[in-house]
């Protein structure tokens, strides 16, 4: 019983972060900037909040070069998965987009096979099986009389769960050799270095796509704020401290609430009408991502071997 509250409340926290997480897409369109505009806002301003709490609460510690080294990737990654995602969101809609975007269970199990010499197993491919089954009821029926562009903003959905798992590899990796050093570095810190590099990234793309940076309204300055401080550094703050406490399975079915929002804010907002087929496609895929997201009791145990 007395482990009982602590994961109620660690279960709460995780939800509450991946809600918040969910409607990210729909600050993204309300904003009403260009979506690259948008994400290099978002890293730029999660990079000075990151920053002010590193100083604030730990105090600034030497990164290892090896940490450096792989903090390359994350940097990468999410700017490249920023920048896909939120043209995404505005072809498709934020629910799509961030179903499509949560597709990066399956490329983070890829990627332990490639990098890292893990296997996959049958709950992995009954998974996959089971996603792109929900995929097909959702868009794959009517793919062939679908717009140009909204194709193109599944795909670029796609892209962003590659680079989101990139991401989340290269960030475990950082944090890893950030750790190897003489005094423990602390992961708002790591995050901070990524976020403020990204935000570079984002600043040189928009630039060469010649989008407009100044955000046209106190409106939209106010959306950025919320969406840095409460979509990106809030979320993560909650998912992290509740990933140490619940069981590997149910955090994963808890994380399933980030496209489930999406979807609903999608239906009450924005107007869009979903079809019974289209929600059993929903239900479908994220039963999919749930099930090969799992890890079972000895996998978790050998991951913490």
């Amino acid at each position: 019983m007395s482990a009982a509250h602590p994961q109620r409340a660690a279960g709460l926290q995780l939800l509450a972060g991946a809600a918040i997480i969910g409607s990210n897409g729909l600050m993204v369109r309300m904003a009403a900037m260009p979506p690259t505009a948008v994400a290099f806002w978002r890293m730029l301003l999660a990079g000075v909040m990151l920053a002010a709490l590193v100083s604030a609460r730990h105090g600034w510690q030497p990164l290892p070069r090896k940490a450096w080294r792989w903090l390359a990737v994350p940097v990468l990654a999410f700017a490249v998965d920023l920048w896909m995602w939120h043209k995404s969101i505005l072809l498709v809609g934020p629910g799509l987009s961030t179903l499509l975007a949560n597709a990066q269970v399956f490329f983070m199990a890829l990627a332990g096979v490639l990098l890292f010499g893990e296997r996959l197993n049958a709950r992995f491919v009954a998974g996959v099986l089971l996603a792109f089954f929900g995929l097909w009821l959702l868009l794959g029926a009517d793919w062939a009389t679908l717009p140009a562009q909204y194709r193109w903003g599944v795909w670029l959905g796609l892209g962003a769960g590659v680079c989101y798992a990139a991401y989340n590899v290269g960030i475990k990796r950082s944090q890893a050799e950030a750790g190897a050093g003489r005094a423990r570095v602390p992961v708002e810190q790591v995050l901070c270095y990524a976020a403020f590099g990204s935000a570079l990234c984002l600043g040189l793309i928009g630039w060469a796509e010649g989008e407009a940076f100044a955000p046209p309204s106190l409106r939209s300055w106010g959306v950025l704020l919320a969406l840095a401080a409460v979509g990106h550094c809030l979320s993560w703050v909650l998912i992290s401290r509740a990933m140490g406490v619940l069981p590997v399975a149910l955090a994963g079915l808890l994380l399933l609430a980030q496209p489930i929002v999406a979807y609903l804010l999608d239906v009450v907002f924005l107007d869009i009408s979903i079809s019974p087929r289209q929600w059993l496609g929903l239900a479908v895929s994220l039963a999919g991502i749930f099930v090969a997201g799992m890890k079972s009791r000895q996998d978790h145990a050998a991951q913490e071997a």
